[in-house]
């Protein structure tokens, strides 16, 4: 049996320096809102700014672990890590999902308490500081979006700090509700509401980032989309032992056995496969080996159960 490996990937940055900037700036505004939320929070009686602080911090704490596993995934590869650290980007994702859910779960068990011992609410100070995360989360996202099509991880610290800015938004109806009608109650199922949302997007973050870290195909890329491609490439008889993975939330690897009776079909057939794999479906690390079908020695990969 005939084989031949063929492979192919594109240097590109994983955090562009641009972004470095972003982080710090974005990371230091949070933090200094985070203190501001927690201080007037105690002093105001209102958990709805604790549960908004909540958020923050594990947006913060993204922002940290995104800023550091991409710093880490531009480290070369080594004899023991032959991908280098790229998948640092992935585990990051799955403890930010972690720890925000902690988060939220301890602000929703504070909230059900409220219900049983409300505390009068500061509804003026609530106000005020609820338009200064608007503002501060507004700002932030804006450093974010020119870079949150290409990078899993640039689109989840945009997603998260335009959520915040819309969620400070949601305390400032608080603040003003609790103004006019004086119902304290507000306070505690605001909380409980902000919860839920942060959760929802939470879950599926970590849904994704456990895929990613279970080597799952990305979900931006269809499996029989890419298999009915390969197929369809001249001489091409059939194909086996096809794998698609994420080796960080910004590269996806490909191998794949392409049976052609007629043999290897020369550099220029790999090249263009490498390239329209990259082109039409993000696929930047594409290793391909070439069978003749040899019946007498026949891949032990081929099975459909076999990895």
């Amino acid at each position: 049996m005939n084989h031949d490996h063929h492979h192919q990937h594109h240097h590109h940055s994983h955090a562009p320096a641009k972004f470095n900037r972003a982080f710090a700036i974005g990371t230091v505004l949070n933090v200094g809102f985070i203190l501001v939320e927690v201080t007037y929070g105690y002093l105001a009686h209102s958990l709805a700014l604790f549960a908004d602080a909540g958020h923050n911090l594990g947006d913060v704490l993204g922002l940290l672990l995104a800023w550091g596993a991409s710093a880490i995934a531009r480290r070369p590869p080594t004899a023991r890590y032959t991908y280098g650290l790229r998948g640092s980007s992935i585990l990051a994702a799955v403890t930010n999902a972690v720890i925000l859910l902690l988060s939220m779960g301890a602000i929703a068990w504070e909230a059900i308490q409220r219900f049983n011992d409300p505390v009068p609410v500061a509804g003026g100070t609530v106000i005020t500081v609820a338009v200064v995360g608007v503002i501060i989360n507004s700002a932030t996202a804006l450093m974010f979006m020119s870079g949150r099509k290409t990078d899993l991880n640039i689109r989840g610290a945009f997603l998260h700090m335009a959520a915040d800015a819309l969620i400070s938004f949601g305390v400032v109806l608080v603040g003003i509700a609790i103004l006019v009608t004086k119902w304290v109650w507000l306070d505690p199922i605001v909380s409980l509401v902000l919860v839920v949302v942060v959760v929802a997007g939470t879950w599926q973050l970590l849904r994704e980032s456990v895929s990613l870290a279970l080597d799952a195909v990305p979900m931006e890329i269809e499996p029989l989309a890419v298999k009915t491609y390969l197929l369809e490439r001249p001489g091409v008889l059939k194909i086996h032992d096809l794998h698609i993975w994420a080796m960080s939330t910004t590269e996806t690897a490909l191998t794949v056995h392409l049976v052609m009776p007629n043999g290897y079909p020369g550099d220029s057939f790999l090249w263009e496969v490498c390239h329209e794999l990259q082109e039409h479906f993000g696929i930047k690390h594409s290793t391909i080996q070439i069978e003749i079908g040899d019946s007498e020695h026949s891949c032990v990969l081929e099975p459909d159960h076999v990895v």
